[in-house]
């Protein structure tokens, strides 16, 4: 008998799922921080804006789920992204900001289209801010969150190619989190 969950394979356990673009060459710079300050990165999300979260939760995501996002994101060109400075959310949340922002808003937008019932962040901001979080107040002192940014911000720019979205799902322990699909995004005529 075929797997309901499609080809992720048994996602018992799990409980929550997101969309993003990991941005992995963001890592050697963010990556120690984000550990200490991010409660994500311990449960095992890599360094990545999000898109919507939280997405379809685990017991009820299905191939046909991953399908309307891969329909949504059809006609998407890949692009090229750039993240040149740190940014606050007041003085308690520190982190990357992505060029061009407009984007990655298109890219939250697109895809919240295609899951209306989905609010990202659950409805809790009006504007959702595109960014690559390095910390916040449940993990870190605003003075850790300061040392941190200065830390990060001489080692600015990151840059990256954002080709494609992963859905994650994982749990609030500790290395659950794993990618469950990838998406890719049409290839950008120029590459």
């Amino acid at each position: 008998m075929a797997s309901p969950y499609g080809p992720w394979g048994d996602i018992d356990g799990l409980t929550a799922s997101g969309v993003v673009v990991a941005v992995p060459e963001a890592d050697p710079v963010v990556g120690q921080h984000r550990l200490l300050l991010d409660p994500a990165a311990a449960r095992g999300v890599p360094a990545h804006v999000t898109v919507l979260y939280p997405f379809v939760s685990p017991p009820d995501l299905r191939s046909a789920d991953i399908d309307r996002l891969g329909e949504a994101l059809g006609d998407f060109v890949a692009f090229d992204a750039v993240f040149p400075r740190v940014d606050w959310f007041g003085d308690e949340v520190v982190w990357l900001a992505p060029e061009p922002a407009w984007q990655f808003r298109r890219l939250i937008s697109v895809v919240g289209a295609a899951f209306p019932d989905l609010l990202p962040y659950g409805g809790e901001f009006d504007d959702v801010v595109p960014h690559l979080t390095i910390g916040g107040p449940s993990r870190g002192t605003v003075d850790e969150l300061r040392a941190a940014g200065a830390a990060v911000a001489v080692q600015l720019p990151v840059r990256t190619r954002v080709a494609e979205v992963a859905v994650l799902a994982g749990s609030r322990e500790a290395g659950s989190w794993r990618t469950v699909a990838r998406l890719p995004l049409a290839p950008a005529l120029d590459h």
